[in-house]
């Protein structure tokens, strides 16, 4: 028998008010779904947060976090990976009386029975986060699919011809029972890129070399060097995945391949491109469920948040974000669609390509082949009374008037430009034919964006920066007197590259009167980012500046990342 309900031990240990959990109680009635469930559909709490309140409830152990280097392969060995996929569960360890097991529901009790029968001994369940035990069991089960240098070593010694064996439908590939060891070493190059989180896998044949190089937070590391002689093999392996032409060797192709890697869907963009010494081959990946949807997640914080919760609560005008190619402009549209999704608003975007599924909101992919570019899209998206519009890039002058055109009849319009600074964008539109007055009179705010390692917490080593440093920074000794300021070391929890994941810097440039008037006289960007910062703007630099001093990055990131015109002492 529980002592207390759960929503009152969610009242007295979290944020939730009795005005929320009534809501909540009502939508688990309507809906018939479990409470925590109601309260998390309704961002109300975080599932972290359920889990800690079950805990209580039930007088179960919550995880806070899951090492699995602790883990003995003897625990998880009896356990399937589909059975502890399936029901997010997995031994954590094995004692004469009893089996520790990590489960994100407690209340699966056919799944607990289940694991009484496979020991043979009581089961002593405890509370972790989905996310926690599928990265679990992503380490632990990859100890028996064997390394790299077994695979290498294989590779040496079979002869390896043509291998065509076609991939039909989503693979995990934990699961695979290829033996063929091109597809096993194409294979732990897929599964390893994943749990380094590289963003992109590039080989790259040279005259006597082949590399294999992946892009980990934005930089590119040296992984491995396959012999030449599987080159070919490699590359049609990976070109059969993506439904490529092998025989075309000349020209350029573009394909896409849907795989599972521990329970975790992965979309990879695949690019071949004919060089010297064969064909080169990038792949994007994308992990479907590791995109970040909230604006605090990706680093707006403090008046830069406000500024943006502001702008994306209008009701019509123009907001752009503009950076180089990566910048992570894409996740900070997504992350603000996610932010003003709501059920009384209807939204509509239009992409090349749709690169993650938002759920209550409509998606378009563009295709030149049929005539459906973003203008003829954004006509057609017009006609379907829609209250806010993300297009995934403006492009031209024509996309750029239809955008600037809805925006003026009372629609909310999001999209990126490639442009260095806010102050840019402005004058890259007129640039591209866009009447200055019409800019001036859409566009309500731009945000410039970069993206800074952060600095690895488990190695980062606390120093003193040069006076040189500072000025470059645009600070003074007595801003650092009382912060800490680190330095990256690295370790093996960050591979050894002193920083670990990423997060966003932003320049926000609000258009306000006078910076609209200099705008309509067509002034150029220096003029107008003058104006802007006159009036608050803080710059990217100065916004990654307070980053180092919050503990976040290293000033040697920073100067990688952002560019000044002039250095302020």
């Amino acid at each position: 028998m529980l002592d207390k309900s759960l929503g009152n031990i969610l009242l007295e240990n979290t944020a939730l008010t009795e005005a929320q959990l009534e809501e909540g109680l009502l939508v688990q009635r309507e809906k018939g779904i479990r409470l925590g469930e109601a309260l998390i559909q309704l961002r109300f709490l975080k599932s972290e947060d359920i889990l800690k309140a079950v805990s209580i409830q039930l007088g179960i152990p919550y995880l806070s976090s899951i090492d699995p280097e602790n883990i003995s392969s003897e625990a998880a060995h009896p356990v399937p990976i589909n059975f502890a996929k399936k029901n997010e569960l997995i031994p954590l360890a094995k004692y004469a009386d009893r089996v520790e097991v990590a489960i994100s529901d407690p209340c699966n009790i056919p799944a607990l029975d289940d694991l009484r029968m496979i020991y043979g001994t009581n089961i002593r369940p405890m509370i972790a986060t989905s996310a926690q035990i599928t990265d679990a069991i992503n380490t632990v089960y990859n100890r028996s699919t064997g390394a790299d240098r077994t695979v290498m070593s294989d590779l040496q010694e079979e002869n390896l011809e043509n291998i065509t064996q076609e991939l039909e439908e989503p693979v995990d590939l934990l699961e695979a029972d290829d033996e063929a060891p091109i597809i096993r070493l194409v294979n732990s190059l897929l599964f390893r890129s994943v749990k380094q989180k590289a963003s992109d896998i590039h080989i790259e044949p040279f005259e006597r070399d082949l590399v294999v190089r992946f892009r980990i937070d934005g930089v590119l590391y040296d992984i491995m060097h396959p012999p030449k002689k599987v080159q070919n093999s490699i590359i049609s392996r990976i070109k059969i995945m993506a439904n490529l032409n092998i025989a075309e060797k000349r020209l350029p192709q573009d394909g896409r391949i849907r795989i599972k890697i521990a329970g975790k869907d992965i979309d990879i963009r695949v690019s071949t491109l004919p060089t010297s010494f064969g064909e080169s081959v990038v792949m994007r990946l994308l992990d479907k469920s590791k995109v970040l949807l909230d604006l605090g997640a990706i680093g707006v914080q403090g008046q830069a948040l406000d500024m943006m919760l502001d702008l994306i609560n209008r009701s019509h005008g123009i907001i752009l974000v503009t950076g180089p190619t990566g910048s992570g402009k894409t996740t900070t549209l997504y992350a603000m669609l996610s932010q003003i999704n709501t059920t009384d608003l209807k939204i509509i975007t239009v992409e090349d390509p749709v690169e993650y599924q938002l759920p209550g909101i409509n998606q378009i992919q563009v295709n030149p082949k049929i005539d459906l570019t973003f203008a003829s899209a954004l006509r057609s998206i017009l006609r379907q009374d829609p209250d806010v519009v993300m297009i995934g890039e403006i492009r031209d002058k024509e996309t750029a008037e239809i955008a600037i055109q809805a925006s003026l009849t009372g629609h909310l319009v999001i999209s990126t430009l490639h442009t260095n600074d806010s102050a840019s964008s402005a004058t890259r539109l007129i640039d591209m034919g866009v009447e200055p007055f019409l800019v001036a009179s859409s566009v309500i705010g731009i945000i410039a964006q970069r993206l800074v390692r952060t600095i690895c917490k488990d190695c980062r080593e606390r120093y003193s920066p040069s006076d040189f440093e500072l000025m470059q920074l645009g600070l003074k000794r007595e801003d650092v007197a009382d912060k800490f300021v680190y330095k990256a070391k690295g370790c093996s929890a960050c591979l050894d590259t002193g920083y670990s994941g990423r997060l966003g810097v932003h320049e926000i440039m609000l258009m306000d009167d006078e910076v609209r008037a200099m705008v309509m006289k067509n002034a150029d960007a220096p003029s107008i980012k003058k104006k802007a910062m006159e009036k608050g703007m803080k710059t990217l630099r100065e916004v990654a500046a307070d980053k180092v001093l919050q503990g976040e990055t290293t000033i040697e990131e920073i100067l990688r990342v952002t560019q000044e015109d002039v250095v302020r002492g």
